[in-house]
């Protein structure tokens, strides 16, 4: 039953159905009973026990969002805005894999795109077919990777250049030469936090003076389930639990917070959705000045918190206080203070 299952998916998401010895990918475009149209994503790999299938859902509704849905409060939009609305430049969105990096990306490119502004992307693979974007897809079978990918799109006159991901130092010399003829790049890093994004392209190899003439700044981000609407409901503050959630910072004790629950909305979980924590660090003259082939990272943090960077615990407590999701929560998804 199960091979036969396997089967009709790998088949419908145009896969090799009788090949079972190697990973393979593919997508299958559908609609639920409400007529809603939903992209999944396959995966499949082999194991001692027969050939492993994982599908993974993406919702275009869900994809693209408002600031104020993703998670965005007014100051981080208004410090968001302040980086993707200059003309050239490169803004990095950091987190680990899952934490709505790309959802960031493509509902900031839909506010951005234009008629009039070609926005162009090359991705590994394409998340979401936009039809407002010019989409291409790394294919390393071929030669075609992110650097290559960059350099086809500045002979295609684009305005802002999205790329998936920056992991060698090859792409991140592309999207610096984009930055610095005049283009807007938008791209990704595996990073624990905003700060950390800097070291690593220094890590990578990328001058400092590279570096300062072109980052705009860095947002990082975490998704922490948010409260289940029908059922929640409020308890006391744990002392010691919210301050080892704000340590080593200051945050005012909420008087009460929501808990979890569980109700047949929510499947007895407690959680209905999911909201994003961000820390956004703009590159000012002070913290550029920090930026160099030995970059401190600690002094980067410090001096970035004093020009106003919030950081991800306490952007989570804050969502906390609001009654939106718990310590635990907040605690699981953020990294330990530096």
């Amino acid at each position: 039953m199960v091979t036969a299952i396997t089967s009709r998916i790998k088949g419908l998401g145009r896969m090799d159905i009788v090949e079972k010895r190697r990973p393979q990918d593919g997508r299958i475009k559908t609609r639920t009973p409400d007529g809603e149209e939903i992209e999944l994503r396959l995966s499949t790999m082999p194991t001692a026990f027969g050939e492993k299938l994982v599908m993974r859902i993406f919702n275009p509704d869900v994809i693209v969002q408002d600031f104020k849905d993703l998670g965005f409060s007014e100051q981080d939009e208004q410090r968001w805005n302040e980086m993707v609305k200059q003309p050239n430049g490169i803004v990095l969105v950091t987190g680990p894999t899952g934490s709505g990096k790309t959802t960031t990306l493509y509902s900031t490119l839909r506010t951005l795109a234009q008629p009039e502004i070609n926005v162009c992307t090359v991705e590994d693979p394409i998340e979401m077919v936009m039809p407002q974007f010019n989409q291409m897809q790394v294919q390393h079978n071929i030669g075609l990777d992110f650097a290559s990918g960059i350099r086809t799109l500045m002979r295609q006159d684009p305005d802002i250049i999205m790329v998936g991901e920056i992991r060698d130092l090859e792409t991140a010399e592309m999207a610096i030469q984009a930055a610095l003829t005049g283009h807007l790049v938008l791209s990704t890093l595996h990073t624990n936090d905003a700060p950390s994004a800097i070291t690593r392209m220094l890590d990578l190899g990328v001058p400092s003076y590279l570096l300062n003439s072109t980052v705009l700044g860095v947002l990082g981000q975490r998704l922490v389930r948010t409260l289940c609407p029908h059922c929640r409901e409020k308890t006391t503050v744990d002392e010691d639990e919210w301050n080892a959630l704000v340590t080593p910072w200051k945050a005012a004790t909420p008087a009460s917070i929501n808990a979890p629950k569980g109700c047949l909305e929510c499947r007895m979980t407690g959680y209905f959705g999911r909201s994003g924590i961000y820390e956004i660090m703009l590159l000012s003259p002070a913290l550029k000045k920090l930026i160099s082939a030995s970059s401190d990272l600690a002094l980067l943090r410090e001096q970035a918190y004093k020009e106003g960077m919030k950081p991800l615990r306490i952007s989570g407590a804050q969502k906390v206080a609001a009654g939106t999701t718990t310590i635990e929560e907040v605690l699981r998804v953020t990294p330990p203070p530096g």
